[in-house]
């Protein structure tokens, strides 16, 4: 069964050009299935898999207290490797093929109010380079909606500043183009032209934003500067990475964007997954709402 897995493995990778994590996700959603095939079922076949199997599988899953995210995921990494299985004809039928994913409790991403972005963006006093880099990243950051990956992996090569564009490599090494306004333009140029060099002193690399060492700032390196800067700016919600993207995204679409140009800007491949954004507005509407109409 694990040369089993590992041609799946090599098929999605070639076929479907998946991000790492993804491809990880799968390696070890598999690797689970297959020793529970082995060590429970005491099965030496794959081609002896059943329904109930695979459904005992799923129930095993929940009673350790997966959560339903974690064994709909598992369904749809099972539900590929049998249908591959089969198109290979390593198998004659597929035993996923009736079973029925849980659904998923979405939650609504935090998101930070125009206010608070404002006093994140506005709390660098200037006074060190890395005070100019900080700022540059979070404006790029809230004017782009990039994943912190993203920001962290982001080559010169890849500014455009003056046609008002930067190019980003997402998930998958899928590419988009994003546009960049005044503000995060204005804060890239100046870290860009002083602070950067300052910072990295005889080193020479092109990633543009670089930590006390002159290497590539890492994402654990970003969630540490944002904890401080948060601080700075005495907000008190909790921040992620991820926050920023998800102001991003929620600030756009209150203001009238349209909801595919903001899923090409995120680099989504599904537009469902950017619709979880137009309920995120409309709690924000209900909100407003009671908070201000005299009769709410």
């Amino acid at each position: 069964m694990k040369n089993q897995i590992e041609d799946f493995l090599h098929f999605i990778i070639v076929e479907k050009g998946l991000a790492a994590n993804t491809i990880e996700s799968y390696r070890r959603d598999l690797t689970k299935y297959t020793q529970y095939l082995l060590n429970v079922e005491q099965m030496t076949s794959i081609n002896d898999v059943s329904r109930i199997i695979i459904m005992n599988y799923l129930f095993f899953l929940k009673e350790q207290g997966r959560a339903s995210t974690t064994i709909a995921r598992t369904i749809a990494s099972i539900r590929s490797f049998h249908q591959f299985l089969l198109r290979e004809h390593v198998t004659t039928s597929d035993p996923s093929i009736h079973i029925e994913t849980p659904k998923r409790e979405r939650k609504l991403p935090k998101v930070l109010s125009s206010a608070e972005v404002e006093a994140l963006l506005s709390s660098s006093n200037s006074t060190s380079p890395f005070d100019d880099r900080n700022k540059a990243m979070l404006e790029l950051l809230y004017a782009t909606g990039m994943r912190v990956s993203e920001l962290c992996s982001l080559r010169l090569s890849d500014l455009h500043l003056t046609m008002g564009f930067i190019r980003c490599v997402g998930k998958g090494n899928k590419e988009r183009i994003i546009p960049i306004g005044k503000l995060a333009t204005e804060a890239l140029n100046k870290y860009l032209k002083s602070s950067r060099p300052s910072i990295l002193k005889n080193k020479q690399h092109d990633f543009v934003f670089v930590n006390h060492h002159g290497e590539c700032l890492s994402r654990q390196g970003f969630w540490k500067i944002l904890k401080k800067v948060s601080k700075e700016a005495n907000i008190s919600k909790e921040l992620t990475p991820h926050t920023l993207r998800h102001s991003f995204a929620t600030h756009l679409l209150e203001n009238g964007a349209d909801l595919r140009a903001v899923q090409e800007m995120l680099g989504h491949a599904d537009i469902s997954t950017t619709q979880i954004y137009t309920h995120v507005t409309k709690m924000r509407l209900k909100d407003v709402y009671a908070s201000f109409h005299p009769r709410a």
